[in-house]
């Protein structure tokens, strides 16, 4: 898949956003884990569960790999199972790597989401920017000989990212640096649709960040993050679209993934509450954005 198959998706279900499995323990519901069940088998049961629940509602799945590693080495073999399963329920699986630091970490990722004998497949995969072009380039063969997309990000959601993120460096803010590097590296891969198979991440709490982005590199495709934070909202979020409602996805995780913990219920309507919470997302989306 690329970056057309999932636009092609969200234009199917007029949803442009997608839900991310990464979430505490703490917050799954209190039947879990019954008794006998690891917390890792737990976790990866209740994400497959969300999965079947939202299959042709969301078009889009992000999967965090340290959410997974943290509960061990059965953690790993569940996010496995839960990739696999992501993908043959026909979302677009995106991947969030843990953080690479370096160009030999960033070939062993490579190779290990996207080479003959992956571990870990899935169409996209998200990284940091930061760390400069050389741990961005491992990637590029993959993208470019196999249609896959990377998602390097640019700027985050939580509250202190301006803290260094939008401090000038000459004339530009740290986060248009890191916009201007990932731009040069999608102009190469741009698929049918007219957007780059290399993106970028964003943060989803400022119009000004997404309106610049968006004006400035119109070929890059965002996925806008963490619309669980406050102070991110639908209408910021519409600032990252075309005006064909095209060249974005928002991500949402505990706002779908815990909606049963925001309503105050027991946690037996788990997959009820996550249903009407996507269903709610995708309203609120389309107030502000027309997919066509």
């Amino acid at each position: 898949m690329s970056v057309d198959v999932l636009q092609e998706k969200i234009r199917k279900v007029k949803n442009p956003s997608m839900v991310d499995l990464a979430l505490k323990v703490s917050d799954l519901p209190p039947s879990f884990p019954v008794e006998g069940e690891s917390r890792a088998a737990a976790y990866g049961r209740f994400c497959r569960e969300v999965l079947g629940a939202l299959k042709g509602i969301v078009p889009a799945v992000r999967v965090g790999f340290t959410a997974f590693a943290v509960l061990g080495p059965e953690g790993l073999t569940q996010l496995q199972n839960v990739l696999k399963v992501a993908a043959s329920q026909g979302y677009y699986v995106l991947l969030e790597a843990p953080y690479i630091l370096s160009p030999m970490m960033a070939d062993a990722t490579a190779e290990a989401v996207w080479g003959d004998q992956a571990l870990y497949p899935c169409d996209g995969l998200i990284i940091s920017a930061y760390p400069g072009s050389d741990v961005l380039k491992p990637f590029l063969s993959y993208v470019k000989d196999k249609k896959k997309d990377l998602f390097p990000v640019v700027r985050t959601s939580n509250k202190t990212a301006p803290e260094i993120q939008d401090l000038l460096t000459g004339g530009r803010l740290v986060h248009g640096a890191a916009a201007d590097l990932v731009n040069r590296f999608g102009a190469d891969n741009i698929g049918k649709t007219g957007y780059a198979r290399v993106g970028a991440v964003a943060g989803g709490n400022s119009a000004q960040s997404l309106q610049n982005l968006r004006t400035k590199y119109p070929k890059l495709f965002l996925l806008i993050d963490d619309v669980d934070y406050s102070g991110c909202n639908a209408k910021i979020c519409s600032n990252a679209f075309d005006k064909f409602g095209h060249g974005a996805v928002v991500c949402a995780g505990p706002t779908i993934t815990a909606a049963w913990k925001l309503a105050e219920t027991d946690g037996a309507d788990y997959l009820e509450q996550a249903v009407s919470a996507a269903e709610r997302m995708r309203k609120n989306l389309t107030r502000y954005v027309t997919v066509l």
